[in-house]
């Protein structure tokens, strides 16, 4: 563990934070797919599904993204309105990782679900965040939302449960996107309802890694509490917006192997 005074830690994580959070990063990160479109509602849901097969390598990741966007004829918010049955086929040979073609037909059926009946992806975590009081329960609103229309029960593992203390990092790295706002314009910061103080981090491998070598994080497991502890120690630093901080402890490990 690095023995840096809070100060020091502070400075150290600023400066890495300016070094990452540029357009450059844009370019090996899936946010990138989001990029593409100007429509809140493309953003909202090119998003989510990026963020869903967010695991493993990035370049997979980007090119499968790709392909969902592409099977939706760039159009992610008219396809998932308008599609027919039939439509959805084209879905069926979809694999990423464990992820698959039957996973990904009913995800674009329950953003359906959510656009029609709940008002928009953005109104159920708004909802979610003002009925629990913070962003851990939006997630867990979230999801009751997401299920609440039939569904093959082996999709459940794809969507984080953080009432059985799942980090959420995929989930959470969506909210950071379309939360956080800043003047380099990475992050989207299409949403209002909900503010970049109130976010938490997306705690994966790397980012835990490199919070526990700082002494951002003393717990083991990269788990509910784990993003609590971490995300708690980092608004020390920047109440306002403590995620910001993902950019500096993802490019330390992923890029300088801190």
């Amino acid at each position: 563990m690095l023995d840096l005074t809070p100060l020091e830690l502070k400075d150290f994580l600023e400066e890495k934070y300016d070094l990452y959070n540029r357009e450059s990063f844009i370019g090996s990160d899936p946010i990138q797919i989001i990029k593409q479109f100007k429509r809140k509602e493309d953003i909202e849901i090119a998003g989510f599904m990026s963020a869903s097969i967010a695991w493993g390598q990035r370049q997979t990741i980007i090119r499968n993204a790709q392909q969902l966007m592409e099977l939706m004829g760039q159009q992610p918010y008219h396809f998932v309105m308008t599609a027919s049955d039939s439509d959805f086929d084209v879905f069926k040979g979809f694999k990423h990782r464990t992820f698959n073609g039957e996973d990904c037909i009913f995800f674009l059926k329950s953003l359906r679900n959510i656009y029609k009946n709940h008002a928009g992806l953005e109104s159920v975590f708004t909802s979610g965040r003002k009925q629990t009081g913070d962003v851990k329960g939006a997630i867990s609103y979230f999801r009751k939302v997401f299920f609440e229309i039939n569904h093959p029960q082996r999709t459940e593992k794809h969507i984080s449960n953080v009432d059985k203390k799942s980090a959420a990092k995929r989930i959470n790295m969506f909210l950071r996107w379309m939360v956080r706002k800043d003047e380099r314009a990475v992050d989207l910061g299409l949403w209002t309802g909900i503010k970049s103080a109130d976010l938490f981090l997306p705690l994966d491998v790397h980012t835990g890694n490199v919070g526990r070598k700082l002494g951002l994080l003393t717990r083991k497991q990269n788990d509910w509490p784990a993003v609590d502890e971490i995300t708690s120690n980092l608004r020390k630093l920047d109440p306002k917006d403590p995620v910001k901080y993902d950019f500096a402890l993802f490019g330390l490990g992923i890029f300088e192997k801190f």
